[in-house]
């Protein structure tokens, strides 16, 4: 059984903050402070360039992707950090491709994060070979994936509505008609129990900077299937995925398994940070993680709607067919939004009306929930919103 009082006393939470919106950056671990001090001063200040071999610098990638692989039910040595999520979309879609040579359609939702949307937009384009992307609705996915379609990209939660797609049902029907599965993280990993093996993915990626904690802009990590590993070609064929860096070789050879997956010069000061932050996940089971998240966002929807009547939900009523994240409508959502956290409840907001809140049992519980609730009846109430200050647009909302 999770100890949710442990974990929350891993966070470091401001005073007075009722914080949901950890789907979008996960608040700092306690342990997170020392941990990046300790090797900014002991390994940087006083190993230099001695601590990629002496502190281990050059395997944090593999070693931290090993323990993001157990949230993410990877198998051992099939997942690596580096680099951010969009360039692991990159990676991943390129490669599948390469799987599948004689098809030319890449199906995805509307309900993916655009920057994917744009990463296979770039990438179709720039190989000229007359691929489509082609995206559809959410609803819409399943039957769409025929003989002609080369790889299914799909985020698996919508980052805007917190709808779940079936990992295991879609990769099902996929693959019975020749496809490969391309599958995002972003909003699953740390949030609900994912199988990729399970569910027989052929590539995952995902960032660490929302429900794993990792920091902004916390490296991003990528899973191969152990069926693909030593033939997948990487694409993006940098120094470190070379089979011998340190050959200098004019030529490129990939390395072996999930490091040829590997591009550029690991984060080291961010992997430390991130290696803290999981910490917190030792001890802590994904199904304890899950049902607690699913009563937490039950509570918040059923007081919303009984306090709030001008809050119109945009997320999935049944829990089991949600992430870990509940959406409002309303059309002065942004306002609302910078009302709420002027008064201590951060949440965000999503175009076009969206406010979206984030829900992490590790630090968050039904007091945080019950007093999220009052503050937004609050401000809906008394028309707080109704201000010049929150009527403008901040670069980030």
């Amino acid at each position: 059984m999770t100890d949710f009082n442990k974990t929350r006393s891993q966070f470091h939470m401001p005073e007075g903050v009722v914080y949901l919106d950890g789907n979008s950056l996960g608040p700092l671990p306690v342990s997170a402070k020392a941990r990046v001090s300790a090797m900014i001063a002991d390994e940087w200040g006083e190993m230099l360039i001695k601590g990629w071999n002496g502190a281990g610098w050059m395997k944090q990638p593999r070693s931290v992707g090993d323990r993001i692989a157990r949230l993410i039910g990877a198998e051992k040595d099939t997942v690596v950090m580096g680099d951010t999520l969009s360039l692991k979309v990159h990676q991943a879609l390129a490669s599948a491709l390469e799987l599948k040579p004689a098809r030319r359609v890449v199906l995805s939702d509307n309900g993916n994060f655009p920057s994917d949307l744009y990463i296979a937009q770039g990438l179709l384009k720039s190989l000229d070979r007359g691929y489509v992307l082609k995206v559809v609705d959410p609803e819409e996915v399943e039957d769409a994936i025929d003989d002609q379609v080369a790889v299914l990209m799909l985020t698996e939660v919508d980052y805007r509505t917190g709808r779940l797609h079936d990992m295991k049902a879609l990769t099902a029907k996929a693959h019975a008609k020749g496809a490969i599965t391309v599958w995002d993280l972003a909003h699953s990993a740390g949030a609900l129990p994912v199988d990729l093996a399970g569910a027989g993915a052929d590539f995952a990626v995902g960032c660490t900077y929302k429900y794993l904690n990792g920091g902004p802009g916390s490296p991003a990590f990528i899973y191969v299937a152990p069926q693909h590993l030593e033939t997948t070609r990487p694409t993006l064929s940098g120094w470190l995925g070379h089979e011998a860096p340190f050959e200098f070789d004019l030529e490129y050879r990939p390395g072996a398994g999930i490091d040829r997956m590997r591009v550029g010069t690991p984060p080291i000061i961010a992997l430390a940070a991130l290696d803290a932050a999981l910490d917190a996940w030792d001890g802590v089971e994904m199904e304890d993680v899950r049902k607690r998240s699913m009563e937490l966002t039950d509570l918040f929807i059923a007081e919303i709607e009984k306090r709030c009547p001008s809050l119109v939900l945009n997320s999935p009523r049944d829990a089991m067919k949600r992430g870990s994240q509940v959406s409002f409508r309303h059309a002065q959502g942004y306002a609302i939004m910078q009302a709420l956290i002027a008064r201590g409840v951060i949440g965000d907001f999503r175009a076009p009306d969206s406010i979206r809140f984030g829900f992490t049992p590790l630090y968050i519980g039904e007091a945080e929930v019950m007093a999220a609730v009052a503050m937004i009846e609050k401000v809906l109430n008394e028309r707080l919103w109704d201000a010049p200050a929150y009527l403008k647009k901040a670069e980030v909302t």
